[in-house]
């Protein structure tokens, strides 16, 4: 098996627990994995959820104090394709430069992206920027636009092999 097989192989059965594993690394195996074996990855309800949870968990690390200060705003992520059907729902709150996340939005979203599993991946881990997720209809954006467009420039996104 190839190296890149290998990694795409990682990638589809990442493990439970990703609390130990770099973001960089986590770049990689995203970047190293088809769509396919990404959705295959998230299709299993229950690392879907640590997947998910160790994202969001990993947002206020990779925040842009500098970047972020004086930007006051709900987003709320919708990633779709739940096993059992639904999407899973996370409010992530920028307030002066810092950033809290919950499953249970209780504001109203300056801005709102939905987005599939396999799609998400490829954004957080910056192996496939925004602009181009969005063009190909992969990423869907509701609300404040023009926001949307500056959201990645708040955060450090991890990048494969850097």
């Amino acid at each position: 098996m190839t190296e890149t097989a290998d990694a795409a192989t990682d990638a589809a059965e990442a493990p439970a627990d990703l609390g130990n594993v770099d973001a960089d690394q986590l770049a990689a195996l995203a970047a190293g994995a088809t769509d396919e074996q990404l959705a295959a990855g998230m299709s299993d309800p229950a690392a879907r959820q640590s997947i998910l949870d160790e994202i969001f968990r990993r947002m206020a690390e990779h925040l842009d104090a500098d970047k972020a200060k004086g930007t006051n705003a709900v987003l709320l992520w919708k990633i779709t394709d739940k096993p059992g059907g639904g999407e899973d729902l996370y409010e992530v709150t920028l307030a002066d430069g810092k950033v809290s996340v919950s499953q249970e939005p209780t504001a109203e979203p300056r801005v709102t992206f939905v987005v599939g599993p396999a799609a998400f991946l490829r954004l957080v881990s910056g192996s496939q920027p925004g602009p181009v997720l969005f063009m190909a209809g992969k990423l869907k954006i509701e609300g404040d636009l023009m926001f949307a467009s500056q959201v990645a420039t708040m955060f450090k996104i991890p990048q494969a092999g850097s």
